[in-house]
């Protein structure tokens, strides 16, 4: 039976909501956010008691905040802006985004701050822990007043409307409310605002965008590591004394791996005393550079960490002081920065492996591999194209890592007046780390083929166990065939969990062997 994991508002971390969001874990909140929930909820009813005019309880939205609406008309009033607020287009979020945005939404209400009741975070939870998944347009926030539009579209099937993915299929949701003995949501007042005013589509897209990246930094170490082996580089640029006096936690990190990987390299061996002086910047500098974008997602995981955390709704409720204070929590933009930040670094390291895959096609610089890694070249292109591929991909990256942040356009008669653009920066990271996973699978399907032609002198350690996971699958290229077919299937070879797996239980051996 699977493990259920609690949160309670201030614990979630990007190891739980990649096993709640993909692994379908179910979720659960511990006893004391219930209580929290409850006060948060006793403040509302309280102030709606007293008939006190309070933002988001009683009045309109953005630029019609200055209009009271009667005690009878809240409840409809609540409902309307969901309904309102659904205007999203483009293609749907994918079903893990949706998943985790439930529960970035469930683990910032449990917070005690939002004034929902306990009701709401039940359904919430039932939708996450039954796979009953919002369908969610994935374009249409400027990611302030945080996530609007998205969030809306998360929200409208808890009323029992619209559609939702269950189990496969797209499905009206008052079927599969109703399947499930569930009854839609009467919203009071305060939680229809409380569900959609916030940043949990911008932090899903990059807590998962976040997730990929920091295991696909160690897979492009490996696939470095391999290219290496095959142009018959040199790790001298990898000793540690080098990274010592630049002490960046990520260069040193990148050293040593790279050092670990090649342990045992007849291929390195064989030419260590040859006349090469040294060797060109996408092979010595592969530390500082992997280092450098090692470091970007350290910086990246504890802002979006913080913001998994936060509560990002408006008006915010303090129970304690018996308040309702308006403030700002919904912009974006301490995530958007992040984003871009972390789209630039994915792009970079796109960008150094796709100057790797060329040295490995070039005959001028492979250092004695045929050109384009043809075997009988001319009637054979071998490569060739591949590397165009990587290269079309690699400019496409560089448009895509102009930031988004930088932009603004007011919304709401310009009450809103500065937005951060941050659900426009996580998907552009979130496309850039697709396009890097092909780039990555081009240089690695080269590196393969380059070893190939080294043969019989075997790669160091851990590339050959990445060599022979890619040549179970794909065979040394001796006559022209599909190219992409090779590309596809390498990809799937190198972000399977077999060589996740296999990569880190190497690291673990040798760490032990070591010690």
């Amino acid at each position: 039976m699977t493990q259920k994991i609690f949160i309670d508002g201030n614990n979630l971390t990007l190891e739980m909501l990649e096993k709640i969001a993909f692994g379908f874990f179910p979720v659960a909140i511990t006893p004391k956010t219930e209580e929290l929930i409850s006060q948060s909820r006793e403040t509302v009813e309280k102030i709606l008691t007293e008939k006190k005019t309070v933002y988001g309880l009683n009045t309109g939205f953005g630029f019609l905040k200055n209009t009271v609406i009667p005690d009878s008309e809240i409840e409809k009033l609540q409902e309307n802006l969901i309904i309102s607020h659904c205007a999203g287009v483009g293609e749907f979020l994918g079903e893990g985004i949706a998943r985790a945005m439930l529960l970035l939404r469930v683990n910032a209400l449990i917070k005690g701050f939002s004034g929902v009741r306990i009701e709401v975070i039940k359904l919430l939870l039932a939708f996450i822990n039954l796979g009953i998944t919002p369908l969610i347009p994935s374009q249409g926030s400027v990611g302030a007043s945080g996530d609007l539009a998205p969030l809306s579209h998360m929200a409208l099937p808890l009323l029992g409307k619209g559609d939702v993915l269950y189990r496969k299929k797209i499905r009206p949701t008052a079927e599969v409310l109703k399947e499930n003995g569930l009854e839609p949501l009467k919203l009071k007042a305060k939680e229809g605002l409380a569900l959609i005013n916030g940043t949990q589509a911008i932090t899903a897209i990059g807590a998962i965008t976040l997730i990929k990246a920091k295991k696909t930094v160690l897979i492009a170490d490996a696939i470095a590591a391999t290219t290496l082996e095959a142009l018959q580089g040199s790790k001298v640029a990898f000793d540690p004394k080098i990274q010592q006096i630049r002490p960046h936690p990520g260069q040193i990190k990148t050293a040593e791996n790279l050092r670990i990987l090649l342990t045992d390299s007849e291929i390195l061996e064989s030419h260590k005393d040859c006349d090469q002086v040294q060797d060109a910047y996408s092979l010595r500098c592969i530390p500082q550079v992997h280092g450098a974008v090692r470091d970007t997602i350290e910086y990246v995981e504890k802002v979006i960490t913080t913001e998994m955390n936060s509560v990002t709704d408006n008006p915010l409720v303090f129970s304690e002081a018996g308040e309702v204070l308006s403030g700002g929590n919904f912009h974006g933009e301490p995530v958007a920065l992040v984003m871009d930040f972390l789209a630039i670094a994915l792009a970079e390291l796109g960008s150094i492996s796709e100057r790797r895959t060329e040295r490995l096609v070039n005959p001028q610089l492979s250092n004695g591999l045929p050109a384009f890694l043809a075997e009988n070249g001319g009637l054979n292109s071998g490569y060739m194209i591949a590397q165009y591929t990587a290269a079309a991909l690699v400019s496409e990256n560089k448009s895509l890592a102009h930031p988004a942040s930088v932009d603004s356009i007011p919304t709401s008669a310009n009450q809103e007046d500065h937005v951060s653009m941050g659900t426009i920066a996580a998907r552009k990271a979130l496309q850039i780390l697709k396009n890097l996973e092909n780039i990555l699978a081009i240089e690695a399907t080269c590196a393969a083929q380059g070893l190939d032609f080294r043969r019989p002198l075997r790669a160091g350690e851990g590339v050959e166990i990445l060599f022979a996971l890619i040549r179970q699958s794909v065979t040394k290229l001796t006559e022209d065939r599909h190219v992409s077919t090779d590309l596809n299937q390498v990809r799937e070879i190198i972000f399977s969990s077999e060589f996740w797996q296999k990569l880190t239980q190497y690291f673990s051996s040798f760490s032990q062997k070591n010690e």
